[in-house]
């Protein structure tokens, strides 16, 4: 009898994104092969009792239902996924609420760092998948694990959702020190997790982190693609699909991504909005994301457009700012790993 390959899995949330989650496994799970074990973990610093419950029903239904169906219902080639929630340990208590470590311009959260922690807080693993939980997986899973990273530190897809905007691609290169075609969505990632251990990943982030304070459109990301640029495997970027207006839609996309403002649980007529709803309404989240969209506010949404505007005029001024990472590693200082 063979063994099934273990694929660990994480998540990084609060409560606030438990009901994205919830979609996110509902579609994960459904499209998942049964010939892998997944280790779903759950990291989080605040998570209510009725939300990791309300999780773990949303796995624990997905499993049921492939059993009714009589596909894969039996011995080996049954699914088998399981759900843990591990409590973030206080390694980031000392990040704090400053305007450059927080996301879009609008809000902080100190869940956009833990995936930077995950190789130190799961040594077992040699290898893993983070994945946020603004997604929809259509496609198995199992296939994106299966690229070979070789000696890299991680896997990623190039930033597909901001590369025609003008001010974001002078921010890149000149703010981050990253060609345009190099920079990566840190989203969705592949993680040679033994690599980031032996490079320390984690202690050179906090390192730069409290001497030089970088200001960041996209913190976690802006600090990944500053210190593991060249020692990137850049996936096919079906595994990191953005909306994107200006874009032709892709054809059978392995997994959405809903970036940035694109929410369709906030509005209307957004791109791969139906792949959201059809794993939304399978789950316990569904009413409440239907009346969240109801109730989702004018100001909201002039707020939103407000926010889009003020991360594109902070990158067009840090492009040329001083304290870069592109202009402090010119000054001799190391950023790359």
């Amino acid at each position: 009898m063979s063994m099934k390959t273990e694929i660990p899995i994480f998540f990084t949330i609060d409560d606030s994104y438990a009901p994205y989650l919830g979609v996110a496994l509902q579609s994960l799970v459904s499209n998942a092969s049964d010939q892998y074990i997944y280790h779903i973990y759950i990291i989080y610093d605040s998570l209510s009792e009725e939300n990791k419950g309300k999780l773990f029903s949303v796995v624990k239904g997905c499993l049921e239902k492939n059993d009714h169906t009589g596909v894969s219902n039996s011995g080996e080639n049954r699914k088998k996924v399981d759900v843990r929630f591990v409590k973030m340990a206080d390694t980031l208590q000392g990040i704090a609420d400053r305007k450059e470590n927080r996301l879009r311009c609008d809000y902080f959260t100190l869940t956009i760092y833990f995936r930077l922690f995950l190789a130190d807080m799961f040594p077992r693993y040699d290898k893993g998948i983070y994945l946020d939980s603004d997604i929809v997986v259509p496609g198995d899973i199992s296939k994106m694990y299966q690229v070979d990273l070789e000696d890299n530190i991680i896997g990623a897809c190039r930033d597909h959702s901001i590369e025609d905007i003008p001010e974001l691609i002078r921010y890149m290169e000149g703010a981050i020190g990253v060609d345009r075609t190099e920079y990566i969505n840190s989203g969705i990632l592949l993680l040679n997790m033994k690599k980031m251990r032996e490079v320390d990943l984690s202690g050179h982030f906090l390192r730069l982190l409290h001497t030089y304070h970088f200001d960041c459109i996209a913190p976690d990301q802006d600090y990944l693609n500053a210190m593991c640029n060249g020692q990137i495997c850049y996936l096919n970027r079906t595994w990191d699909v953005m909306p994107n207006p200006n874009q032709e839609p892709a054809k059978n996309p392995g997994l959405i991504h809903y970036n940035l403002f694109d929410k369709p649980w906030c509005y209307d007529d957004i791109q791969y909005e139906e792949y959201f709803w059809k794993y939304a309404q399978e789950t316990v989240y569904f009413d409440e994301l239907v009346k969240f969209k109801q109730n989702y506010s004018e100001k909201q949404k002039k707020d939103d457009a407000q926010h889009m505007d003020d991360l594109i005029e902070k990158s067009d001024r840090l492009s040329c700012a001083e304290g870069t990472f592109r202009k402090i590693e010119k000054s001799g200082v190391k950023i790359k790993l």
